[in-house]
């Protein structure tokens, strides 16, 4: 081999390092933003406001609501304590908006993934996202052209 090709595959070899470990720290990088998200995401949230096709729900039906989200991307939705459906969740607190796929585990939608977005503050959250097999919404609304469901929760107290 000439010395000429040599020093050519030593900077492609360099080069090629280089781009992995950028790839690797960008997945670092990612991967502690799903933790983080995921440590303010766990716990109990009460429902504040729902709206749905546009169609607001009775704020008394609606405060009956809470959800209980665990670190690891599992849910469960109750109303007045009983449980009505649980699933799970990937986030992607890199995209903006913010992504989130939600999957029933139970219920009549179970396995069917829908698409949504999300905004923490810090103690809300909204969570806007739409049936199952449309696109993932773009912005926080809800009207009957987009068919999105709008929620906005408070976080509970811990006791």
């Amino acid at each position: 081999m000439k010395r000429s090709h040599f020093g050519l595959m030593l900077v492609g070899a360099f080069a090629m390092l280089t781009s992995m470990s950028m790839i690797a720290s960008a997945d670092d990088a990612k991967e502690a933003a799903i933790r983080k998200d995921r440590q303010r995401i766990a716990g109990t949230w009460r429902i504040v406001a729902l709206e749905i096709n546009g169609n607001k729900s009775k704020d008394e039906d609606v405060r009956k609501m809470t959800v209980v989200n665990g670190a690891d991307g599992t849910w469960s939705l109750s109303s007045e304590g009983n449980e009505i459906v649980k699933g799970t969740s990937t986030i992607d607190p890199t995209q903006n908006p913010k992504a989130i796929d939600i999957t029933p585990t139970t219920g009549e939608d179970e396995g069917k993934s829908t698409l949504g977005i999300y905004e923490l503050g810090k103690k809300t959250r909204k969570l806007c996202f739409a049936s199952a097999g449309k696109s993932r919404p773009t912005e926080f609304t809800s009207t009957p052209e987009n068919q999105q469901i709008l929620v906005t929760f408070e976080k509970e107290k811990t006791k």
